[in-house]
């Protein structure tokens, strides 16, 4: 019977039901151009005068719209959760900047890192080895700021936008003291920002290696995941050949079992503190709205405690940089980690995305 039912279901419609074709009109679906998008999405603004819309240029606007394919409502929806999480939550964005000296840290540590070459499908693939996190140096919320500007740079590339990203996140030697700094509060709040208030489009998270404990802290924060979401996490253990059948070998670095050279964090974190360097004294570029921010005198690296309140300024990224990292830069020798994993079949595979 359920080989009969394969075949029946499996032969074509119009073949077999000829009759239901027969005088029968599918509705068209309208087609936006992006000038179209663009005026509707504008138009949409004026009607939310209590968010902040700090950018409405076509550049920016379109971030959305591909994220959300074209689709005007779920896109200005999407716009609007973007700014009003910054609004909620200004203490993440003042200051950030690849010259804040925690930041930079995380950055060079590889959280997260970025692959040169992109997947066969063109998505852009972010690595993150948890085993090299200095929870004592910097706290998992400048590891999220960390991760908030390498997005933010990257989803200006129109080809990011369309086809999206893959995070690769490797457990491996991540210890139970690491574990104990993840506090769940930082990952709802993670969780909160990049699934509904961020143009960009994930394609799929794989952990690999991860231990029991890390499971067991999953399980607590999947009732905050979205259904779509939970089917973009994968598990894969120590299975790494699981791995390379969303992410090609060719690509990978050698501690993911690629074909690559050892991954190396700072070729990203140089990009990006470059970047900042060149775009710190662009008074376009460089402002960020504070009205709870932390006081543009403070030279703390961390922002993770509660902003102080302050006026309303405009606050200049390049004065917050501590002295320090005036025209010195840090390097990180190359990774060294194991390459060797037991391999094991996993209980299921799920679907390929």
């Amino acid at each position: 019977m359920a080989e009969y039912s394969e075949y029946g279901f499996g032969m074509r419609l119009d073949a077999n039901f000829p009759s239901l074709n027969t005088g029968v009109t599918l509705p068209k679906k309208e087609i936006v151009t992006p000038d179209q998008a663009l005026k509707s999405i504008r138009t949409l603004i004026l009607s939310k005068p209590d968010v902040e819309f700090a950018r409405t240029d076509d550049e920016f606007l379109l971030r959305f719209l591909h994220a959300r394919k074209m689709n005007i409502q779920e896109s200005f929806q999407l716009l609007v959760n973007y700014y009003s999480y910054r609004q909620r939550n200004r203490h993440l964005f003042i200051h950030l900047s690849a010259q804040d000296e925690s930041i930079q840290q995380a950055l060079r540590d590889g959280f997260p890192g970025v692959l040169q070459q992109r997947d066969r499908k063109g998505r852009c693939v972010l690595v993150i080895f948890t085993a090299h996190w200095d929870h004592c140096s910097y706290s998992l919320i400048t590891v999220y700021r960390a991760l908030l500007l390498t997005l933010e740079k990257l989803v200006e590339e129109k080809q990011n936008q369309l086809n999206g990203f893959v995070v690769v996140v490797d457990w491996t030697d991540f210890s139970f003291r690491q574990s104990s700094n993840l506090n769940p509060k930082v990952l709802k709040l993670m969780i909160e920002g990049l699934q509904d208030c961020f143009p960009a489009r994930f394609k799929g998270i794989h952990f690999i290696n991860q231990p029991w404990y890390v499971e067991a802290l999953l399980t607590m924060i999947r009732p905050f995941l979205k259904e779509k979401t939970k089917e973009k996490i994968y598990m894969h253990g120590n299975n790494m050949s699981t791995l390379h059948e969303y992410v090609s070998k060719d690509i990978l670095p050698a501690e993911l079992g690629g074909e690559g050279p050892s991954f190396n964090p700072t070729l990203w974190s140089d990009e990006l503190l470059e970047e900042s360097l060149k775009t710190s004294e662009d008074p376009q570029t460089d402002t960020i709205s504070n009205k709870t921010g932390t006081d543009s005198d403070s030279s703390s690296s961390d922002s993770d405690e509660s902003p102080k309140k302050t006026s309303d300024v405009q606050v200049r990224k390049s004065e917050t940089v501590p002295e320090t990292l005036s025209g010195k830069k840090f390097f990180k020798k190359p990774l060294v980690r194991k390459t060797s994993h037991t391999i094991t079949p996993i209980s299921s595979s799920p679907d390929k995305s």
